[in-house]
């Protein structure tokens, strides 16, 4: 088996572009076939090198690696030409000049037919439709279907000036490579009876099909970045997992049954198949991500995690907070909000300071808890903090989340932390005594 993945660099790559690219990856891994990339850069004004890097960091990241390749469209130009000259010098190719507006009359006069038009010395060159018979799609995913060729317009396959289009390089680019199998989105599904038509003009045997089903946002529209990340490099940024993006992805328009959810990549490997794709549109939920993701999170090791966070972040020394926060993070970016206090102090939420640090009763409470813990010795264990603290609770009647919170606030600035008694021993004497007494000053 011999599959590719062709993105156009004219932007980051989008979620369905990379679960094509996982999804050919997975064929051939698992069948022990090859994978080539090819960068179809035709476009060449937005075809940057920028957005060229950005393929490669994106399927880099993801871990999808390929056997041949990069291939540059581009650089395959005069290859192009030449089969369009052989197509013309065959008399399977002819130049016209007609444009939209006499291809519409054509089509009103001939009760929609196909447009047929006449050969001239100048012009878009076009190929020669039968006008006899049908042109099948034999699809695994999305089954067979006949085209009547009557109906099919003689196809543009190059420009007046001689540039070939899309339809007719990315055949050429396919048969040259022997590409097996044809695995992309199913809005290239008309595509496929016109590059039939290419194919059996130049005598060569076509790949066999598989037209992936569209994403979908939640609400059932097109998946764009009203609906959260819209490409790779969103879903990095935001602190997803390698192994969960890949699994998540694997899952949007496939699946080994109805109960298994988690996969890891040697797994999805050995299991994928093009016939258990469903032909539906598939529902990228990027909440249902984000649940994988915490999953994945707190199934890694203590040093693996402060490793990525690490990594992510930009700063060291991190184990003793990821410790304690492992089970409260669903992504990397949600570590800092909750965490970053333990290095940069307590953050200012004016609302969190004014509900409970500025009420007399929390000071009250926050006094309470400096005498007890000035007066807990050392070490400072978390069952030893907690002990201390529930103690103040019991002694003065206060339930413990008018105590505990305003201590939470007072430690890091916000509602929001770790444990409070973890964090209190994670501190430390110093630092903790500091702090409630900063907020008890204020």
């Amino acid at each position: 088996m011999r599959v590719r993945f062709p993105p156009s660099p004219t932007g980051a790559l989008h979620i369905g572009n990379a679960r094509t690219a996982l999804y050919n990856w997975l064929l051939a891994r698992g069948s022990g076939g090859q994978l080539v990339l090819r960068i179809e850069d035709t476009d060449r004004e937005r075809s940057t090198p920028e957005n060229v890097d950005l393929i490669f960091e994106s399927m880099d990241w993801l871990g999808i690696d390929f056997d041949e390749g990069p291939i540059y469209q581009s650089a395959n130009a005069e290859r192009h030409a030449a089969v369009v000259q052989e197509l013309l010098d065959s008399g399977k190719a002819y130049r016209t000049a007609a444009g939209p507006e006499q291809v519409k009359a054509y089509k009103a006069a001939n009760d929609s037919r196909g447009f047929r038009g006449v050969e001239e010395s100048e012009g878009a060159i076009r190929l020669r439709m039968p006008d006899e018979g049908v042109t099948t799609v034999n699809d695994i995913i999305r089954g067979e279907t006949a085209f009547e060729n009557v109906l099919l317009d003689d196809l543009v396959i190059a420009r007046a000036d001689g540039t070939p289009v899309y339809h007719l390089a990315v055949v050429v680019d396919d048969n040259d490579a022997q590409i097996t199998h044809v695995v992309r989105g199913a809005d290239h599904y008309s595509n496929t009876p016109k590059h039939l038509r290419i194919y059996d003009a130049l005598g060569a045997t076509p790949p066999t099909y598989a037209h992936l089903p569209l994403l979908h946002g939640p609400d059932g529209k097109k998946l764009s970045k009203r609906h959260g990340a819209a490409s790779v490099s969103d879903l990095r940024k935001t602190g997803y997992l390698r192994e969960a993006v890949i699994n998540y992805l694997a899952l949007l328009g496939w699946g080994y049954d109805e109960t298994t959810t988690f996969f890891t990549i040697e797994e999805l490997q050995q299991l994928f198949s093009l016939e258990r794709v469903s032909k539906n549109p598939a529902v990228f939920d990027e909440q249902k991500l984000r649940w994988i993701n915490g999953r994945y999170v707190r199934e890694l090791s203590v040093d693996d995690l402060t490793a990525r966070l690490e990594e992510f972040t930009g700063r060291e020394g991190l184990r003793p907070a990821v410790e304690i926060s492992q089970e409260k993070i669903s992504t990397l970016s949600e570590f800092w909000p909750l965490a970053g206090s333990f290095y940069d102090g307590p953050t200012d939420d004016p609302k969190a300071r004014e509900k409970f640090l500025e009420p007399q009763e929390s000071k009250d409470a926050l006094a309470h808890v400096r005498v007890a813990l000035d007066g807990l010795p050392e070490p400072w264990t978390v069952s030893r903090v907690e002990e201390s603290l529930r103690e103040i609770a019991e002694r003065t009647g206060l339930k413990p989340k008018a105590i505990f919170q305003p201590l939470r606030v007072a430690l890091t600035g916000t509602t929001v932390s770790p444990g409070i008694f973890e964090t209190v021993a994670l501190l430390g004497r110093e630092e903790t005594l500091k702090r409630v007494g900063r907020a008890l000053d204020s």
